[in-house]
């Protein structure tokens, strides 16, 4: 498809009175379709959805300041330009892409920003944590035991990192396999949540998990593979809502979560799983978007559902605090002329009619 093909986002009756009543926006990525985009509310009540082009986004870790986006062979650090309380065009942040690391291929996955300001991602072709370099593409920081090599060949599928007290603490893995692609035999039940700082595998016997998250003293997944967001409880996952997708991305404000779904893929490596049961016995398919799920009863209260060239979502993120983001890309001349100024007495922001001659 191409970025001009027919795209649909349709808000739930109240998804948008949540907004504004938590407080906040979301950010999310699709590396299929090659965008970011960023969800708030006009002043008049409607819903506000804005999209950036980049290159294979992925995983994405967010402030209400600042946006740290894996893509293809690059992270970006994005800094909102407008000072506090200022407006542009009536959204309220304008993140503009400020750093650019050159990683190179190294199939990023999550993304997070630990609690010294260093950026850690998965690294999910060289099966490894890894972190910035200045000088090289990336360096290496952690691999699960069960790895006996550094090499590009994606052997366990490594895709999920979750904080604990601001430093790397879990990861995910859809199998314990130490050959070249081997996970892809192991997608209905070889999935684990490994314990960084000890390397212990605490859970196992998952469907391609994605996404884990520590939230309120409890670490939550996403096993994609069933539909189902749920929690480790102890060495056991407890399931607390079904969602008629393959899910990936994860994040929470207040009493809920809000779950990334994607519409099931044709290839062979996403086919058999039992996700694929489920939806026939509920006489349901597949769906594309946002859900918002209650954390005390499983229950899904708002959505955003998403058609057209969009199909499958990989991340997302809560803007606190934020009514409605936008952001700058580089296929306008949009960014040459955004001004900001450093000063003594605060920043200034001074976008150009004109670029100067």
């Amino acid at each position: 498809m191409t970025p001009d093909s027919p795209l649909s986002v349709r808000p739930s009756r109240h998804f948008l009175d949540w907004l504004g009543e938590a407080d906040l926006s979301l950010a999310f990525t699709t590396y299929e379709a090659h965008r970011l985009f960023l969800v708030g509310r006009k002043a008049d009540g409607r819903h506000s959805t804005f999209e950036r082009l980049f290159d294979r986004p992925m995983g994405l870790f967010a402030t209400a300041e600042t946006l740290h986006l894996a893509t293809r062979f690059q992270v970006w650090r994005f800094e909102n330009a407008l000072p506090a309380g200022q407006e542009h065009g009536g959204f309220d942040r304008l993140y503009v892409p400020r750093v650019a690391h050159t990683t190179g291929d190294l199939d990023l996955h999550d993304l997070v920003v630990d609690r010294d300001g260093r950026v850690v991602f998965v690294s999910t072709a060289y099966s490894c944590l890894a972190t910035l370099s200045e000088r090289f593409s990336f360096r290496p920081i952690w691999q699960p035991r069960f790895i006996s090599r550094l090499a590009p060949e994606d052997r366990c599928h490594l895709n999920g990192l979750a904080l604990r007290d601001g430093l790397p603490g879990w990861v995910t893995t859809v199998s314990r396999s130490d050959v070249t692609g081997g996970w892809r035999a192991r997608r209905e039940a070889g999935g684990c949540v490994i314990d960084v700082p000890s390397g212990e595998i605490v859970c196992d016997s998952l469907s391609m998990p994605h996404s884990p998250r520590f939230y309120r003293g409890r670490l939550w997944v996403l096993n994609a593979g069933t539909g189902e967001l749920g929690w480790i409880d102890g060495s056991r996952f407890e399931p607390v809502a079904f969602c008629p997708g393959f899910l990936r991305g994860l994040a929470f404000a207040g009493d809920y979560a809000i779950v990334g779904l994607s519409k099931a893929r044709k290839e062979q490596a996403f086919a058999g799983l039992g996700l694929d049961d489920t939806l026939r016995q509920k006489d349901a398919e597949a769906r594309c978007g946002l859900w918002v799920i209650d954390l005390r009863s499983g229950v899904v209260v708002h959505s955003l559902e998403i058609e057209g060239v969009v199909t499958e979502l990989y991340d997302v993120q809560v803007l606190p605090g934020v009514r409605r983001p936008t952001a700058l890309g580089f296929r306008t001349d949009e960014i040459a002329r955004s001004i900001t100024i450093e000063t003594d007495q605060g920043p200034l922001f001074q976008p150009l009619t004109t670029t100067p001659a």
